[in-house]
């Protein structure tokens, strides 16, 4: 996590200046200028009170890559290229017909 970029952006969409986001929580300008420069890294709950002010939240999420049943995708690259190009027409045609169900 880049706290420096995410409580940049943040206060960026929010419309607010450092000084304005300063005021809002009564901490010093140069405290947000610190964060956001990457000279000071903020703790947990004061990154998500900096966010909350700027109308966002911290949350956790899983990262990309991680907690993936690969199986797929290893059964996938045993193929022959032939068997998988006849899987993902087999796969097209369920969800053309799933997409067909729903706009009923």
């Amino acid at each position: 996590m880049n706290a420096a970029l995410l409580l940049r952006q943040a206060r960026r969409r929010a419309g607010l200046t450092q000084r304005e986001l300063a005021a809002r929580l009564g901490i010093a300008q140069s405290s947000i200028a610190k964060i956001e420069g990457g000279t000071a890294i903020p703790r947990i709950d004061t990154l998500d009170r900096l966010l909350e002010a700027c109308g966002e939240t911290l949350e956790a999420v899983p990262r990309p890559g991680r907690g993936l049943d690969r199986a797929v995708y290893r059964e996938l690259l045993e193929l022959r290229p032939r068997a998988r190009l006849e899987r993902a027409a087999e796969e097209a045609e369920s969800l053309e017909r799933l997409l067909d169900t729903r706009k009923r």
